[in-house]
C-alpha cells in the first residue's frame, strides 16, 4: 500500500520540480550595468577615453572592460601606454567602424595558423613604413581596386533574329 502512494507522490514531487526549474533553463546570464560613476576611481582612470561611450556600451562590454581595469596596474608600463592608444583610437571610431572592426577581428581569429602568421607578417611589413607611404595606402581601397564607380555590365546581345525594324547590336 505505501509502495503504490510512495511512487505517484515521487513522480509529482518531480514533475513539480522540473516545471519550476524550467524558465530558468532558458534564462540568459545577465551581468550587472554599472553606471561610469558606479565604478572606481582606478577604472575610471584606466578607462576615461571610453567615458563618453560608457553608457552606450552593454553590459557585457561593460565587464569586460572592468576586467581590463583591473589587470592594467599589473601591466608593464609599456602594455599600458599601448591599451590607452588604443582604447583612444577605438573611442575615435563611429558605431560603423567599431562594427567593421570587430567583424575583421572575429574573421582573423578564425583563420588557420598559417594564415595567422602571413596576416601578422604583412602587418609587422606596413609598420615599418614610413609614414608618407603608411598615409598613401590608408587613402587607397582596402581591396586594392580604383575607386572609380562601377559601370554597368555590357546587355547580353540577343541570339536569334531580330525584330524588323530594329537593329541589330
Amino acid at each position: 500500500m505505501a509502495q503504490g502512494v510512495v511512487r505517484p507522490l515521487i513522480a509529482g514531487i518531480a514533475a513539480a520540480l522540473v516545471l519550476a526549474a524550467a524558465p530558468f533553463a532558458h534564462a540568459q546570464i545577465t551581468f550587472k550595468s554599472p553606471g561610469w560613476n558606479d565604478l572606481s576611481p582606478q577604472e575610471r582612470q584606466v578607462l576615461a577615453p571610453l567615458a563618453s561611450d560608457w553608457d552606450k556600451l552593454d553590459a557585457q562590454r561593460k565587464q569586460k572592460w572592468r576586467g581590463v581595469a583591473q589587470r592594467y596596474p599589473g601591466m608593464p608600463p609599456d602594455q599600458q601606454q599601448r591599451l590607452q592608444q588604443q582604447m583612444d583610437s577605438w573611442a575615435r571610431l563611429t558605431p560603423e567602424q567599431r562594427r567593421v572592426a570587430r567583424e575583421q577581428y572575429k574573421t582573423l581569429k578564425s583563420l588557420p595558423p598559417d594564415k595567422k602568421q602571413e596576416v601578422r607578417q604583412k602587418w609587422e611589413e606596413y609598420q615599418s613604413l614610413p609614414p608618407e607611404r603608411k598615409r598613401e595606402l590608408a587613402s587607397r581601397p582596402s581591396n586594392g581596386r580604383s575607386m572609380t564607380p562601377m559601370r554597368a555590365p555590357p546587355q547580353p546581345t540577343p541570339s536569334g533574329p531580330t525584330p524588323a525594324g530594329v537593329p541589330a547590336r
